[in-house]
C-alpha cells in the first residue's frame, strides 16, 4: 500500500493546475496578502479554501461560522458556497486585515452574506450562544490563535447543529505537534486540541495530513 505522497513544489503546482478553480478576485487577494511575507503563512492554501467551499456545499450549509478572518480569503470562498439567504459570521480582532477583506467581499458581491464581528473571539462566541442560541450553525471553521484552540472548539461544538461539521485548521502545526521538544504555547494549544477531539464522544472525526493538518469533526445526532 502506498504511503503519504510528499508534495514538493512541482507536485503542488500540478495539483493547482488540475484542481484549482481560481478567478481574478481570489488571485488578487492572495497577491495582496503576499505583500506581508511575515504574515503570509496565516493565509489558507487556495486548495484548502476550495475544499472547505466544497464541504459546505456538500452538507447544504446555510449558516457558517468562521473563527479567524485575516484578509478574508476563506470567508469569500465560503460565502460563495452558500445558497440565497445564507450567511457567514466571521470573527477577528484586527480591523487592519479585515479592511482588506471587506474590499474583496464587495468586489465579489458577497458582502451582504458576511457578518464580520470584530473583537475578542471568545466574547463574540459567547454572544452568539446567548443571541442565536446553541445549534445555530451548520458549519464551523476554526483558524485563529492556537493558544485558545480548545476554548474555540468547545464553543463550536455547542454552536453547531447535530450532523453539522467543524473544520479545524493547522492540527499538525508545521509538524511541531510530534516534536516533544516543542513546548511553545501555540504548539501546546494544538496538542491539547487534538487530544480533546480524540476523546470527545460528541463527535466523529478524521485528521487529514493535508496542508498544515486539517481535522474534520461531525457532531453526532442527539
Amino acid at each position: 500500500m502506498a504511503g503519504q505522497v510528499i508534495v514538493d513544489a512541482v507536485l503542488s503546482d500540478y495539483v493547482r493546475q488540475m484542481s484549482l478553480a481560481d478567478d481574478e478576485i481570489l488571485s488578487d487577494l492572495r497577491m495582496e496578502t503576499a505583500k506581508f511575507p511575515a504574515l503570509n503563512t496565516m493565509l489558507v492554501m487556495p486548495e484548502e479554501a476550495q475544499f472547505l467551499s466544497l464541504l459546505a456545499k456538500t452538507i447544504g450549509a446555510q449558516a457558517v461560522l468562521e473563527i479567524g478572518t485575516f484578509t478574508g480569503y476563506t470567508t469569500l470562498c465560503l460565502a460563495r458556497a452558500l445558497p440565497p439567504g445564507g450567511r457567514v459570521v466571521t470573527c477577528d480582532i484586527s480591523e487592519k486585515w479585515t479592511r482588506i477583506a471587506d474590499r474583496y467581499w464587495r468586489r465579489a458581491g458577497v458582502q451582504d452574506r458576511i457578518d464580520l464581528r470584530l473583537g475578542d473571539a471568545l466574547r463574540t462566541l459567547d454572544g452568539l450562544l446567548e443571541g442565536d442560541g446553541p445549534e445555530s450553525f451548520d458549519f464551523v471553521f476554526i483558524d485563529a490563535d492556537k493558544e485558545q484552540s480548545v476554548a474555540y472548539y468547545e464553543r463550536a461544538v455547542t454552536l453547531v447543529k447535530p450532523k453539522g461539521l467543524i473544520v479545524l485548521d493547522n492540527t499538525l502545526f508545521f509538524g511541531r505537534v510530534a516534536d516533544p521538544t516543542a513546548q511553545d504555547p501555540a504548539t501546546l494549544g494544538i496538542r491539547a486540541l487534538n487530544e480533546r477531539v480524540r476523546e470527545d464522544k460528541r463527535v466523529e472525526f478524521s485528521m487529514l495530513p493535508i496542508a498544515d493538518g486539517v481535522t474534520l469533526a461531525r457532531k453526532r445526532p442527539a
